[in-house]
């Protein structure tokens, strides 16, 4: 059931990276909340690799397929706290619209990878796992969710609260919350994908955020901050 469930995750995520490609040709690829196309670029990925695990079949090129899985997740996820923050400054609060706010986002977001290369990837022991019909090699121990999936959550929950206040947009606090509370809360079901699906719903709200915010006014110019080389 779960290869199927996959399969679908990144179908969604091939639409949405085609909506957001047609944004950026759009609106302009140069511009803070662009950040969000790499992190559905690594979550297509992340998904297709799941759902095609079992095709491929265990052995040591499945394994070095999903360890990228793990590094493209350090290093691209941290990029919604930049997208976060460029949410808040478009929505029009006056302290986000600042340098200092800028330079905030890109240390945080490079903060985060630090942590999770720290943490996560520099003892990383990967065993395979096969999960109601879905193989991958995930840890061979986990502690639970890491500090930046944490940190990343609660930022995108205060910059929904703050657009929803603001632009009375409320699928980007609707999603935040929802991602927050089934990542802690074990639903009784079947599937391994759960929280997958939630993650889905986040990034397409995060995604649907952008067009909105293109439409009700063009990409005003950042303030400049220092470029962070949390990307592929």
């Amino acid at each position: 059931m779960d290869v199927f469930l996959f399969a679908f995750y990144a179908l969604a995520y091939v639409v949405l990276l085609v909506w957001l490609i047609r944004l950026g040709l759009r609106n302009g690829f140069a511009t803070p909340s662009i950040v969000v196309l790499p992190v559905v670029a690594g979550l297509l990925y992340d998904n297709g690799m799941v759902a095609l695990g079992r095709f491929i079949g265990e052995g040591a090129l499945l394994e070095n397929l999903n360890l990228v899985r793990f590094w493209s997740h350090a290093l691209l996820t941290p990029l919604l706290t930049i997208f976060a923050w460029e949410a808040v400054r478009r929505a029009g609060a006056r302290w986000a619209d600042t340098r200092i706010a800028a330079a905030g986002a890109v240390l945080l977001t490079l903060a985060l990878v630090t942590v999770e290369m720290v943490t996560e990837l520099a003892h990383l022991n990967l065993a395979p796992t096969l999960e109601y019909g879905a193989l991958r090699y995930a840890p061979a121990e986990s502690d639970g969710p890491p500090i930046m999936v944490l940190v990343i959550a609660l930022v995108q929950l205060i910059a929904s609260v703050i657009v929803f206040r603001r632009q009375r947009w409320p699928w980007f606090l609707i999603a935040a919350t929802l991602m927050i509370i089934f990542s802690a809360v074990q639903l009784p079901l079947p599937t391994g994908a759960t929280v997958n699906f939630f993650e889905l719903i986040l990034l397409t709200s995060l995604v649907a955020t952008k067009a909105r915010q293109d439409r009700q006014q063009p990409t005003a110019p950042a303030p400049t901050a220092p470029a962070t080389s949390a990307s592929v």
